[in-house]
This record gives structure tokens, sequence and C-alpha cells, in this order.
């Protein structure tokens, strides 16, 4: 549980240093890398512990993988919606349902 808690804050550091720039077209774009990698720092921070904690206590690298996919579809499509205030389609949907799919059979014995 701690490993999916600390990627879930791993994920929004993420989200706003890779997308949240976005809205501010007008700045030039040394100044926007430069301050999505200060964000990352914090991505980082999080992620990285996450992943040994995770390894740690028993999931492999392909099954912290998939958790952090989902885990940032997540918290993409939620900032998609409320930040960026783009609409959440159909077909949005059905690939994140694929993506959950793919979690079923990475978990299966």
């Amino acid at each position: 549980m701690r490993t999916v808690l600390l990627l879930f804050c791993s994920n929004i550091f993420m989200t706003i240093a890779w997308y949240g720039h976005l809205k501010f077209a007008n700045i030039p774009l040394w100044k926007v890398v430069l301050v999505s990698w200060g964000i990352a720092f914090f991505e980082y921070c999080f992620q990285v512990p996450a992943n040994r904690i995770g390894f740690v206590e028993g999931f492999n690298g392909y099954q912290l993988k998939m958790i952090q996919e989902v885990i940032t579809l997540t918290v993409f499509c939620l900032f998609a919606v409320f930040y960026l205030k783009e609409p959440l389609k159909w077909n949005y949907l059905a690939s994140f349902g694929c993506v959950l799919a793919a979690v079923y059979f990475m978990f299966r014995n």
C-alpha cells in the first residue's frame, strides 16, 4: 500500500511537470523546462522510494511498471478533465480498460 501511495504522489508531480505548462504557451520554453525539472525533482523523491519499497515487499519490476502506468493514467485523466478542461471520451475509457486488462494478466499466477 505504501508503494501505491508513493506512486500516486510521484505521478501528481510528474503530471504537473510534464503537462502543467500547456496552459502557459506564452512563457519561453527554456523557463518551462527549468520549472519542470524543479517539479520533477519531487517526482523522483517519491518514485524511487516507491519502487524500492515495492520491490523489497515482493513486487517484481514488471508489476511495479504496470502499477505505475495505471496510476499515471488515473492521475492524468483527472488532470485533463479538471485542469486542461478536456472531455473524457468513450475511446479513452476503452483504452484505459485495455490497460486494466493488462494489469489483470500481469498479476495472474
